[in-house]
């Protein structure tokens, strides 16, 4: 059977704060706004191509860390292709983003970024390189 991804998944200390930044920054849809019963408040969203990101809060007495923007092992990022990695760098940064890198002409003939996002979520924008 072959392998589909079937979600994402944000946890954020105020999801729907964190959700209505994803709708504003890169177009998220919000689906789904509910409580789940075991108490978190619980979002789903899909990206304009139809990925599903969910972001909910904390379970009652349950204690996460911070996020982590920085380079870790683990999941590291998540990517998004961008049309126009300079200005969308700049509108992000507008809506509260840190620039953490670039943007960066590769050698595989993209342009790469990488902000942090809401709870310090690492993003990358992908762009093929201009010539």
């Amino acid at each position: 059977m072959p392998y589909t991804c079937n979600h994402v998944h944000l946890k954020a200390p105020d999801p729907k704060r964190t959700a209505d930044w994803y709708v504003e920054a890169f177009g998220f849809e919000i689906v789904r706004d509910d409580v789940r019963p075991t108490g978190e408040r619980f979002l789903r969203c899909r990206t304009v191509e139809g990925t599903i990101v969910n972001i909910s809060g904390p379970r009652p007495n349950d204690n996460y860390g911070p996020g982590d923007a920085s380079l870790h092992h683990g999941l590291e990022h998540f990517g998004l292709d961008s049309e126009d990695v300079q200005a969308d760098v700049e509108r992000l940064l507008g809506l509260g983003a840190e620039l953490l890198q670039g943007p960066i002409d590769t050698p595989t003939g993209l342009t790469v970024a990488f902000i942090k996002g809401p709870d310090d979520v690492r993003i990358e924008l992908l762009m093929p390189t201009r010539r």
